[in-house]
């Protein structure tokens, strides 16, 4: 098992913050939940890490980034929910 350091940007789940305000972000090892998906964009909007090096770091496409950021306007966190994506696209063409 990989050992955790201080100030290691990626050692937690994203649950909370530190003592200076700078959000946990996810761990690189687990696979994407709501609540990482959520960290991540928190830290990017909040100016705590730019999106190049959030991309760089969990191998993602700036699309891929801004499709979750799009989502969870759209819906909220429950938007972010990859097996319920088809039901938000479906209303969404309802609407249309």
């Amino acid at each position: 098992m990989e050992e955790k350091t201080a100030g290691d940007p990626a050692d937690s789940d994203g649950a909370a913050g530190d003592l200076f305000g700078l959000p946990d972000l996810p761990s690189l090892t687990k696979r994407w939940t709501v609540r990482r998906k959520a960290a991540v964009i928190e830290a990017v909007r909040g100016g705590w890490v730019p999106i190049e090096e959030v991309c760089r770091l969990y191998n993602l496409s700036v699309d891929e980034f801004l499709a979750w950021e799009r989502d969870i306007d759209r819906y909220g966190v429950p938007g972010l929910r990859a097996t319920r994506y088809q039901i938000y696209r479906i209303t969404e063409l309802r609407k249309s």
